[in-house]
């Protein structure tokens, strides 16, 4: 039996993301189990994941996933490159990952695969220092000194084939066995209205948020626990603040300084961001500002993995991880081989209570258990 896995957020789950599924089986036969590896309270651009982990993977479920584990937090909170990598090892440390599918707008794993190669090279990394020393983004000095080599520099200018790129470079790093297979990302990924056959996440999360779609899921965003996040923010003390990730050529000062001079988070974000700087990465050095996490947690491997639900045949898949893989899984719940990092994931899982419609007075999260479907 193939295994098939999927880095996702879903974030929320939507249309583009089924058909993702209905292509991995059409490509690899009808039996193929479906293992997505999803992130939990908090989503790669540095914001809290919009419906709780357990929300997400049920959707995922009823789809036709067949096992949803956690991606640990702090692999979610790196970079695109540190994200992928740290999301790729997990996979290829549970010993029975055949494919890694990802959507691109390419819809080219081949094309992916050959820009991969170019940016491992020695003579990328010579073309891309001047590019970064003109202060531009990295990104547009990644593409600049990609077309200088010869390369296809259009193809980083979509965010799912760059992140299709990382995921190739990562497997292509750590010399892994899996494949990859692209699907086709269709539609406009930053689109902020609603498309009834090929919805963007952005759009609907732009809907839930405006009351637009309504739900009886408590939301969470920024915006609902603010003053909380600011509370942390404003007393976090300087030397904390040095050994953010993220924050590394002063911007975390730059940050900091914004923190005391503005009341909200958006006059934050737009105080502290410059051109060379992306947004993004911005609200990763506030998440792990307002998570407390630092340099150590960030790029320390996890202890264990997390399962937050399965289909029969994810149970039996959930059987063969038991040999095959070298880190210990945990079900949604259930007591920790390792009870500091524990300890710190109930932490993460309290301050993302925070950030919800009518947020409950105790975290509710550690309390839940695995799905089975």
């Amino acid at each position: 039996m193939d295994v098939c896995a999927v880095i996702c957020e879903y974030n929320p789950f939507h249309k583009g993301h089924a058909r993702q599924f209905r292509l991995i089986r059409d490509a690899l036969g009808a039996d193929t189990a479906i293992l997505c590896l999803m992130s939990g309270v908090f989503v790669q651009r540095g914001e809290p994941a919009i419906f709780p982990p357990l929300v997400r993977a049920q959707a995922a479920l009823e789809a036709g996933a067949d096992l949803v584990l956690e991606n640990p937090l702090p692999n979610v909170l790196r970079s695109a490159e540190g994200y992928a990598r740290g999301s790729a090892e997990l996979l290829q440390d549970l010993g029975c990952v055949s494919h890694l599918s990802f959507g691109c707008e390419c819809g080219s794993a081949d094309a992916l695969m050959n820009l991969a190669k170019l940016l491992r090279t020695p003579s990328f990394q010579q073309a891309l220092r001047p590019e970064l020393d003109r202060g531009i983004s990295f990104a547009s000095a990644r593409q600049r000194a990609v077309e200088a080599l010869g390369g296809d520099g259009t193809l980083l200018t979509q965010p799912n084939n760059i992140l299709g790129v990382e995921y190739c470079k990562a497997l292509m790093e750590l010399r892994s066995p899996i494949q990859p297979l692209a699907v086709r990302r269709t539609g406009d990924y930053h689109a902020r209205d609603l498309d009834p056959d090929e919805p963007s996440a952005t759009a609907l999360r732009t809907a839930l948020l405006s009351g637009e779609i309504q739900t009886e899921q408590r939301l969470h965003s920024w915006r609902f626990g603010e003053r909380a996040v600011l509370a942390i923010l404003r007393t976090k003390p300087r030397e904390a603040y040095a050994q953010l990730p993220h924050g590394e050529e002063g911007l975390w000062s730059r940050f900091q300084r914004a923190c005391l001079e503005h009341a909200d988070l958006e006059a934050i974000l737009e105080a502290a961001k410059s051109k060379r700087y992306a947004r993004t990465r911005l609200q990763r050095l506030m998440s792990c500002a307002y998570l407390g996490i630092d340099r150590d947690i960030l790029y320390g491997t996890a202890p264990y993995v997390r399962v937050l639900g399965f289909s029969q045949r994810g149970q039996e898949l959930l059987h063969t991880l038991r040999t095959t893989a070298s880190r210990p899984l945990v079900h949604a719940g259930a007591r920790a081989p390792d009870r500091s990092y524990e300890e710190m994931e109930a932490r993460w899982r309290d301050l993302y209570e925070l950030l919800s419609q009518n947020a409950p007075i105790y975290g509710t999260l550690r309390r839940e258990r695995v799905i089975p479907t």
